[in-house]
């Protein structure tokens, strides 16, 4: 890929060959990493308030996967250290050992998961639909919206699937969802995620590295379907162009047929970035205004790059008033030297 972009893109003029050499290898590493799996190491740093961190240990602790638990120990056990960077003796004390204490596995989000996933088991009988690679609902019922969010994790369907499959149900079965995501929760849990309420709800089945990108973004609540690699892989373009399409299809196809041939929980190491799953991303409109001016820069990886300009065409569609003051830059419009 390198080489093939240092042909389709020679270095100008006013171009550094260091300026040129660093922006070539970022583009074709766009392109490169689809064939990277989720057991590639990432270094990760937050800055966080201590009632934060305290929710985050309790639902790492009850994670399906063992390393996931383990992190949830060791964040617990660093609160109750001292710290091993310190200014003088006074600060030498542990930073949060109370935390360490009480943070406790939050087995409510546990068993509401398991609960919900046997009701959908026994009661969601939806037929195959198709959707695009980013869908937008507005909801206007509170009810649905919320029981079509508690489901949403614990199937494969989309979200506009859900949303009017439920819009048919009676209130009562709608309400039984929300019973069935509360029987298990004590007096001090908190309400599980998917009851907060969001203005957008955009539903999106895009390759793995995107989301890894568009997971970023806070100011929204995400939620995300099992990764399965049921829903297949993203091919970039390019590959084609370069030669490369046989040798990336190879490796793509070996890598999941190793990754169904593992058992579960843990086979989704394997996956690459570049395999297809489900999120869903609910927000207000200054959010939406923000990712879509922000993220469809020319700048940007491709993949997420075109998230972007999907969400924009979404909001036009849907409320053209509002979709006029989104400022998005159109996937056509590139200039794969700036970085």
């Amino acid at each position: 890929m390198d080489a093939h972009l240092r042909e389709a893109l020679p270095q100008p003029e006013s171009m550094k060959p260091e300026a040129y050499r660093r922006n070539i290898a970022a583009r074709a590493f766009d392109v490169a990493r689809y064939c990277l799996f989720w057991g590639v190491p990432t270094n990760v740093g937050q800055v966080t308030s201590i009632r934060t961190l305290e929710k985050q240990i309790k639902r790492l602790r009850v994670s399906e996967f063992a390393e996931v638990r383990e992190l949830g120990l060791e964040i617990a056990e660093a609160c109750a250290a001292p710290p091993e960077c310190i200014w003088d003796d006074a600060n030498a004390e542990p930073i949060a050992p109370t935390l360490a204490r009480h943070a406790e596995p939050d087995e409510y989000i546990q068993r509401s998961h398991a609960d919900l996933t046997e009701w959908a088991r026994q009661n969601l009988r939806l037929e195959p639909r198709t959707a695009p690679r980013v869908d937008l609902l507005k909801p206007d019922d509170v009810l649905t919206e919320i029981a079509a969010t508690l489901l949403y994790p614990v199937c494969a369907h989309s979200f506009r699937a859900l949303y009017e499959t439920l819009r048919g149900w009676s209130s009562a079965r709608r309400g039984e969802v929300l019973d069935v995501a509360l029987k298990s929760r004590g007096t001090r849990d908190d309400l599980l995620r998917g009851f907060r309420g969001g203005q957008y709800c955009f539903d999106m089945l895009i390759d793995i590295g995107a989301y890894r990108d568009m997971h970023r973004h806070r100011r929204c609540h995400q939620y995300r379907q099992a990764y399965s690699g049921e829903h297949g892989y993203e091919s970039p373009a390019v590959l084609a162009d370069a030669g490369a399409q046989d040798a990336y299809t190879a490796a793509m196809d070996r890598a999941f047929a190793a990754m169904r041939a593992l058992p579960d929980p843990g086979r989704q190491y394997l996956l690459p970035f570049g395999a297809r799953s489900r999120f869903l991303f609910k927000m207000d409109f200054a959010e939406v205004e923000y990712i879509a001016r922000v993220r469809s820069g020319v700048k940007g990886h491709f993949s997420y790059r075109d998230v972007a300009w999907q969400m924009k065409q979404r909001v036009d569609e849907l409320e053209p008033e509002l979709g006029r003051l989104l400022q998005a830059t159109p996937p056509w419009v590139e200039d794969p030297l700036k970085r």
